[in-house]
């Protein structure tokens, strides 16, 4: 089976420098790093787990497309397959509320965006001199100024972060892959897999000529109660915060308006461990791989049954080796 480690901020960098060696050791496609939220910028792990491992892919899941220029995210993306050849994907997303407008970052027509976006930072990686003027990407003659090195087209797919249906048509019709999101049931799945096939048939495509790697939350300790607690937490933290998750969950409306009258962005612990005991144990495990090893297996097999090619496994759990060697490949060290 074919399993990648996400990883956020909840260990530092130099741990999960090596949870990305581990990783690659036990056989793991990739390791895909956040940058969801105004805690951790996700090149510069990338880049530190590029200069640790030999094998394994990284993938940006998702850097947001609104705060970087066309050319310099392009730059960016060169830069870390210098360090990694072959190695790197770019996994750019639409960023949302209201942490976008808190910032100053006007979402308006994210699909236009991300097409304009991925259109000329496709052109821009392959080494060619660029004119572009769109609604939202302005280029005037614009190439990688790469003097030194290597000049030959860099192979840096392209996938796409999507969550609402909309985007994952556009996934489906100009992404090398879409990284589907977390929190959200395997029924979920099957559903943007219907979006993404219709997206693909208009580009003369299929599902299938497109990866659909997906975030899975994996909580999984022997005491099972922890392990739903430590999964409650993070799903307390999303359905307060991020309208577009709460959208795709499938969890009761009422619920989202209770927690939604506790927790806002940002939030402090008083107020997620408020929210918390809203959460019953039956919607962490709707959204979430939690609970034993045998518990997380059965619940990731849901994902893969409803359309995802590779679980992206977030670990919540302490002991992140044990989720690394029941998934993994090999002998466990």
């Amino acid at each position: 089976m074919r399993v990648a480690l996400y990883l956020q901020d909840k260990h530092s960098i130099a741990e999960s420098m090596e949870y990305a060696r581990y990783a690659e050791a036990r056989g793991f496609e990739a390791v895909w790093q956040a940058e969801s939220r105004l805690a951790r910028e996700a090149t510069v792990p990338m880049a530190a787990y590029a200069g640790v491992t030999s094998r394994i892919k990284i993938g940006s899941g998702v850097v947001s497309m609104w705060t970087r220029n066309v050319a310099l995210l392009a730059a960016t993306f060169s830069t870390l397959d210098e360090l990694a050849p072959g190695r790197v994907i770019l996994g750019l997303g639409a960023w949302w509320e209201p942490l976008a407008a808190k910032v100053g970052v006007d979402r308006r027509k994210p699909l236009r965006a991300m097409r304009e976006i991925v259109e000329a930072t496709r052109q821009l990686l392959a080494l060619q001199h660029v004119t572009y003027h769109g609604e939202y990407v302005h280029l005037d003659d614009v190439a990688l100024d790469i003097v030194h090195g290597d000049r030959s087209p860099r192979q840096v797919p392209i996938y796409i972060g999507a969550t609402g249906m909309r985007m994952m048509e556009l996934a489906g019709q100009i992404g090398d892959g879409v990284l589907l999101n977390y929190m959200v049931t395997p029924q979920y799945t099957a559903r943007a897999l219907e979006a993404l096939s219709a997206g693909a048939a208009r580009a003369g495509r299929t599902a299938g000529d497109i990866d659909r790697p997906q975030l899975i939350v994996c909580s999984m300790d022997h005491d099972r109660d922890l392990a739903l607690d430590r999964a409650r937490e993070l799903l307390t933290q999303y359905l307060g915060q991020q309208p577009h998750i709460m959208a795709a969950s499938g969890v009761d409306p009422a619920l989202i308006e209770a927690i939604g009258k506790v927790l806002t962005w940002p939030a402090g612990p008083e107020e997620i461990r408020a929210a918390m005991k809203l959460i019953p144990d039956d919607a962490v495990q709707a959204v979430s791989a939690t609970g034993t090893p045998e518990e997380c297996r059965a619940k990731v097999g849901e994902y893969i049954a409803n359309g995802a090619t590779c679980p992206v496994l977030y670990p919540l759990g302490d002991d992140v080796r044990l989720m690394i060697d029941t998934f993994g490949a090999g002998e466990a060290r």
